[in-house]
């Protein structure tokens, strides 16, 4: 599939389909389909009140998974696609910088919470276990260190808890569609800022 010409008037209507088209995929081996998963963790944002771009965040934070839907920089579909650096430069254009390095950082994250929680790797689904090992394990400390400087790594570490709780079958969750105008605004609001 080649990907429209993208702008901002045109990229929340895209990812929207992208999720009406795709988001009842299986979510790697989680009880719950993709779009439950991201609606999820939305929800937990708003819930805790986060700011409008930390839900977005939330929602947005594996879009990674469907990168081949915008054309030629799909790293690949079959196999670990690094899909939290592969969602995170597909998003860099149209969304703030939080946003982006949120998905970017929702992988490192995991293994940051691994290596300075002693209980969260306990809290991680099985599937969530699994792919830590895939993505190198806990962080050292030197991975440690570098995370911490990054400016948004704090905000990261909330998207990436908020992951990791969107997890749950059955839970009754707003459609993507209301979320549409929340990422307009986000996306507005960047371009206006550039």
């Amino acid at each position: 599939m080649t990907a429209p010409k993208l702008d901002c008037s045109n990229i929340v209507e895209f990812i929207a389909d992208i999720f009406e088209r795709r988001g009842a995929e299986s979510y790697l081996g989680e009880p719950v389909s993709m779009s439950e998963h991201m609606l999820q963790g939305a929800v937990l944002a708003e819930t805790d009140g986060a700011p409008e771009e930390l839900v977005a965040a939330a929602l947005l934070h594996d879009i990674g998974h469907y990168t081949s839907e915008f054309g030629p920089m799909s790293l690949g579909d079959e196999r670990d696609n690094y899909h939290e650096e592969s969602g995170a430069k597909v998003l860099a254009p149209f969304f703030p910088p939080v946003i982006t390095e949120c998905v970017r950082l929702h992988v490192p994250a995991k293994r940051y919470l691994c290596a300075t929680d002693k209980g969260y790797y306990d809290r991680l689904s099985e599937a969530s276990k699994h792919t830590l090992l895939l993505q190198g394990g806990p962080m050292n400390a030197d991975e440690v260190r570098d995370f911490e400087a990054n400016p948004f790594h704090r905000e990261a570490v909330r998207v990436r808890i908020w992951d990791d709780e969107g997890k749950r079958p059955g839970v009754e969750t707003p459609a993507f569609r209301h979320y549409v105008p929340l990422l307009q605004r986000v996306v507005e609001g960047q371009a206006k800022a550039i």
